[in-house]
């Protein structure tokens, strides 16, 4: 039975994984400092399979204690999006890049890295053109320079992985409602308005439980993939933000939406080719029409507060 080690594996993408893992066998070791909840894995307590650790992955003598009984790591932990790493610089530096160094100069040659990096990296993409895997990286914030620092640190070694994903959405046991398609939903529902800011700006997507699938498939198929970058995404949910927003109305009638000349001063636009990965044989399948079904569900009978990043 392979053990895993997920860092961070309390927040939106690591509770969801942690289930799925223990659920197909696995024994998980999650070390977080459960800063943004504190209940997101309590329905894996009742597990043998299952151990939480309370500190932070950026403790030297912590994680070398956890690297020696891990088979595979997914390194999750970090500052995720724009805003939170320009308001925390230092954090993000150490928490997105320098704590990937430390792990990868602690770990045999044997141990496997799957790492969850973002397709922000890409920064602004050609117009006519999808990113692939070989297309330049031109991240035009923080976030996105240290995910592409941390990347390059993880590929250096033969047995590493790295996931490039799309924008998540969808119900996670450590919810957020900060994500784009979850935040439009929510104020759609709530305000019956959307105001949109560069509204012809692109994004891919794709659905947390489509996210945790393809890491399953990782390591499922961890031999042929090993040493390589895949996008991740939806590959029908290629689409602006005004596109989002008029697919968000077709299920909220009522809806009234707006466009604003604010500037976003996280710049990125792009569409994403994720055929590397479906040639591999695994394709994403929940719609964006399903997430935002799903969403509407959660947030109409969800009324408790939400903490997000930022």
């Amino acid at each position: 039975m392979k053990k895993i080690l997920i860092t961070g594996g309390a927040g939106y993408l690591g509770s969801n994984l942690a289930t799925s893992l223990i659920q197909s066998g696995y024994k998980v070791t999650v070390i977080d400092l459960l800063k943004y909840s504190t209940s997101s894995l309590a329905h894996l307590f009742n597990s043998k399979k299952f151990n939480l650790i309370k500190a932070d992955a950026r403790d030297e003598r912590v994680m070398k204690k956890l690297l020696t009984n891990s088979d595979i790591i997914f390194p999750l932990a970090g500052l995720v999006g724009a805003p939170l790493c320009e308001k925390f610089k230092k954090d993000a530096i150490t928490t997105n890049f320098s704590a990937i160094e430390m792990l990868c100069s602690k770990i045999s040659k044997n141990q496997q890295i799957i790492f969850p990096t973002t397709n922000s990296g890409y920064g602004i993409g050609e117009k006519n053109n999808y990113c692939n895997e070989q297309s330049p990286l031109r991240p035009v914030s923080l976030y996105g320079r240290t995910k592409v620092q941390a990347e390059e640190k993880i590929l250096e070694r033969e047995n590493s992985i790295s996931f490039r994903l799309a924008t998540v959405f969808g119900y996670s046991y450590r919810m957020r409602s900060d994500l784009l398609v979850n935040f439009y939903v929510n104020e759609a529902l709530n305000r019956k308005m959307l105001k949109i800011f560069e509204p012809n700006f692109r994004r891919n997507f794709i659905h947390v439980s489509d996210v945790t699938k393809g890491f399953i498939f990782g390591i499922n198929n961890f031999g042929k993939m090993k040493g390589n970058i895949f996008n991740l995404g939806l590959s029908n949910a290629n689409i602006t933000k005004m596109q989002l927003a008029k697919k968000i109305k077709s299920n909220i009638k009522n809806l009234k939406i707006e466009t604003m000349k604010r500037k976003d001063p996280d710049k990125r636009d792009y569409y994403v080719s994720n055929k590397k990965i479906e040639n591999m044989g695994f394709k994403a399948k929940f719609s964006l029409d399903d997430g935002i079904k799903e969403l509407i569900n959660f947030f109409s009978y969800n009324k408790s507060k939400i903490k997000n990043n930022y």
